[in-house]
């Protein structure tokens, strides 16, 4: 997909201050640090485009990101910090449980997790949760580049056993430093958004006239 335009909307606590213009949004759901703007930063080709919190966990807002009129990248607080209070993280889970369900807009989850471990208890219990509630949700396990590509496919395995997932469950590897499974990625968002036969059409190369 090419990027034409991608900028920072507003970092909303709460449903009064959603988008009200019904474009598409796809959100990114993982632990504190797990690389979710690293991720947007790679896909839309900006460098800092996408906020990363300089204290880990105490982020508690839904960051929009508008990409080309056509969709929303939407950051989610990242759970499993353990400084967070268990108040806090209770307050932010039916924050973030409210938005997941009842978010009209709202077409895919991209559940974020660390291709290097397995999948914390965190991780287990949200993409659980997601399945539960028929949630769309691929699971993409970011971080490639810091191991070797002979393992790759060993470490997917582990998160597939670990999250319980069924063999129609989508995963996908991704690489924010190589760009891995970046054009696939684009391909399942469009795909999300627009209904398979228009990704697919947007991934023909274009002709000259």
């Amino acid at each position: 997909m090419k990027i034409n335009q991608a900028e920072f909307v507003i970092s909303a606590v709460g449903p009064g201050q959603y988008p009200t213009d019904a474009l598409p949004e796809i959100a990114l759901a993982g632990r504190s640090n797990v690389g979710k703007s690293s991720l947007i930063n790679r896909l839309i080709q900006r460098k800092n485009l996408a906020r990363t919190s300089s204290q880990p966990g105490k982020t508690q807002t839904l960051n929009y990101y508008r990409i080309n009129s056509d969709l929303y990248f939407v950051d989610l607080p990242g759970y499993g910090y353990a400084k967070v209070s268990k108040t806090q993280r209770a307050v932010w889970g039916k924050f973030i449980e409210e938005y997941i369900t009842k978010r009209e807009p709202l077409k895919l989850i991209l559940h974020i997790i660390d291709l290097r471990h397995p999948p914390t208890k965190d991780d287990m219990a949200m993409y659980d949760w997601l399945k539960h509630h028929d949630i769309p949700v691929c699971v993409v396990a970011t971080k490639a580049d810091k191991i070797p590509k002979g393992k790759w496919q060993k470490h997917l395995k582990v998160i597939r056993q670990e999250l319980l997932m069924e063999p129609d469950d989508r995963i996908l590897l991704f690489s924010s430093e190589l760009g891995v499974g970046k054009d696939e990625l684009w391909g399942l968002i469009l795909e999300a958004i627009r209904g398979e036969d228009e990704a697919e059409r947007e991934e023909q190369p274009e002709t000259a006239e």
